[in-house]
């Protein structure tokens, strides 16, 4: 019997990357403020703004040191309120505490995205900022959500960690609101094994987030407006904030940015054939009575490398066997709400100060389930994959009778 492929091993790097590696190991030359000028996080900065269609970029240690940035860089009271949903990874409010603020929960819906009436509801709470944390690349409808946030005149941050080459009426994730950040961690579409970059088209924010980051000195003078913008307004932004801000030094090295821009390539690739994967097993699965993957919203073009279901009809004990079932057959699954200790349960996160329950979404999180399903994946591994799932279904439930039997 065939075994299910191992899902958690990246792409490799692509083969143009070596050179650079290799220059930078002899030179030493790792520290991005060492070159005058064109050193590869530099580089990479202009590269991936350009992809994106943003104005300015700062590439970072992590996707969690881009939100914490993000919301320094917003200049909020300390103890203002951030809104987020309750089902993100817990990096998102651990961002929010570490810049001393307080995460304020809304709920999710049984299709993974914010709960519009909700989210209004508590926008109205005294909320300072909002982090629309596209979970699993699953988009929230950012059209209602940026009209809301816009009538009270509140920033919205988008964690766009898995949701790089997603777009909403073909505007890229991440440049709806503010600021998007996004991560180079190595279970996303880019690897670095660590990493992180935001995007922005506002100067001032930009230029605080880079002094904040670690440009110490004149060390700013080295980020550079994208070409052909003459207005300086990046340059009188950096000299407003120049020794006004304490800085956390939370920079990416030249080595993460050699191993990330060969990749910017692959991106569009990645994303049509991870699209791919995805509906070719939404629709197996989808063809269970016990396994539901919620369409998308009309205007979301996906980017996703896993997939996410819902357990229709069965209890938590029936739950905990699919589970187990699927397991067994060797494909993993994590059902977001039964694995102990998960850090996508917000019941989990004791570090936030406000305590909330979110009814809708923990009935969620108690039947939905998590499989990764890279893009490099062949049609005869994603059958596999979907074949165990439906198969550890019936193994709980029994098989499904053919109509007249």
């Amino acid at each position: 019997m065939a075994l299910p492929p191992n899902v958690y091993d990246a792409e490799p790097i692509p083969a143009s990357a070596r050179e650079e590696i290799e220059r930078l190991l002899q030179s030493g030359d790792l520290f991005r403020y060492t070159a005058a000028e064109n050193a590869p996080v530099s580089l990479l900065e202009s590269e991936f703004a350009a992809m994106l269609g943003s104005k300015y970029a700062l590439a970072v240690s992590s996707c969690s040191a881009a939100l914490f940035l993000s919301l320094k860089a917003l200049d909020l009271p300390r103890d203002a309120r951030v809104l987020l949903p309750g089902f993100t990874f817990a990096a998102v409010p651990s961002s929010v505490v570490h810049a001393d603020l307080v995460p304020v929960l809304c709920e999710v819906g049984d299709n993974y995205r914010i709960d519009l009436a909700d989210f209004e509801a508590r926008l109205d709470d005294n909320i300072s900022a909002v982090i629309i944390s596209h979970m699993r690349g699953h988009t929230s409808d950012m059209d209602a959500i940026m009209a809301l946030c816009e009538a009270r005149d509140i920033p919205v941050i988008e964690d766009a960690a898995h949701s790089l080459g997603t777009t909403w009426h073909g505007r890229n994730i991440g440049t709806i609101g503010h600021v998007g950040c996004f991560s180079f961690q190595s279970y996303k579409l880019i690897n670095a094994g660590e990493g992180g970059i935001m995007v922005s088209d506002d100067a001032n924010l930009i230029a605080r987030a880079v002094i904040m980051s670690g440009a110490y000195e004149h060390n700013w003078k080295k980020h550079k407006a994208p070409e052909g913008d003459n207005t300086g307004a990046l340059e009188a932004a950096f000299a407003r904030w120049q020794n006004q801000l304490p800085l956390y030094n939370l920079r990416l090295s030249n080595l993460s940015a050699a191993i990330i821009r060969p990749q910017l390539a692959e991106v569009p690739r990645r994303v049509r054939d991870g699209r791919a994967n995805h509906d070719y097993v939404a629709d197996k699965l989808n063809a269970s009575p016990w396994l539901q993957v919620p369409e998308k919203l009309a205007p979301e073009d996906r980017a996703p490398d896993s997939i996410q279901f819902n357990l229709e009809g069965l209890d938590n004990t029936q739950i905990l066997a699919f589970q187990d079932a699927a397991n067994a057959r060797g494909v993993k699954v994590q059902v977001f709400g039964q694995s102990t200790d998960n850090a996508r349960a917000f019941w989990n996160w004791q570090f936030v100060p406000e305590k909330q329950e979110l009814p809708k979404t923990r009935a969620m999180l108690m039947s939905a389930c998590d499989v990764r399903l890279p893009a490099r994946l062949k049609r005869d591994e994603l059958d596999l994959i979907a074949d165990a799932l439906t198969s550890a279904a019936e193994d709980v439930m029994g098989a499904v009778k053919a109509y007249g039997t």
